[in-house]
């Protein structure tokens, strides 16, 4: 990697470092195997970077790469401990934070019982808000695949928390 590439990679970390630890935290569920998983992915870009930043989408690459790691690494230890996501970082504005908080818990205490093929179905699809072709591409599935993995994971999720059920608009008499 020449002078120039490596400034550019430096660059697009710096710029993209928060926004991919919070997705491989929503892989994981836990800070410190989001972020080693997060330095496994770069470390991979890095060794392609010339030609990855020329050729496609960064993003792309180390999602794709970040999903690919932790299906083997949640492979080899599979019985291992089960985590909890913790504090997942957020942006959003604040509101009736008790409400906020509630919720919060309540969906970390149900992502942890999803499979990780679940949690980076969802994960992928809702919260990077992409489409489920590249979902489909990320996970090497068919889009048919992700909108069934989509649709009963979100049934699951409302079953295991009926507060993350949408608001019911009212009918006027």
């Amino acid at each position: 990697m020449d002078d120039r590439d490596e400034a550019q990679f430096r660059e697009y970390v710096a710029a993209r470092q928060g926004a991919l630890l919070r997705s491989a935290l929503l892989l994981t569920g836990n800070r410190e195997d989001a972020e080693d998983l997060l330095q496994a992915a770069l470390i991979k870009l890095a060794i392609k970077w010339a030609t990855i930043q020329h050729n496609s989408t960064p993003d792309a690459y180390v999602r794709t790469t970040m999903y690919h790691q932790w299906v083997s690494w949640w492979r080899r230890h599979r019985r291992g401990p089960h985590y909890s996501l913790g504090a997942v970082p957020d942006t959003a504005t604040p509101g009736d934070l008790a409400a906020e908080s509630a919720l919060r818990l309540a969906l970390v205490r149900v992502l942890s019982q999803l499979t990780p093929r679940q949690r980076a179905v969802i994960a992928l699809r809702y919260y990077e808000d992409l489409s489920e072709t590249e979902v489909a591409q990320i996970l090497g599935c068919s889009v048919g695949t992700v909108r069934s993995q989509a649709y009963r994971t979100l049934a699951r999720l409302r079953q295991l928390c009926p507060d993350l059920e949408p608001a019911k608009e009212f009918d006027s008499p």
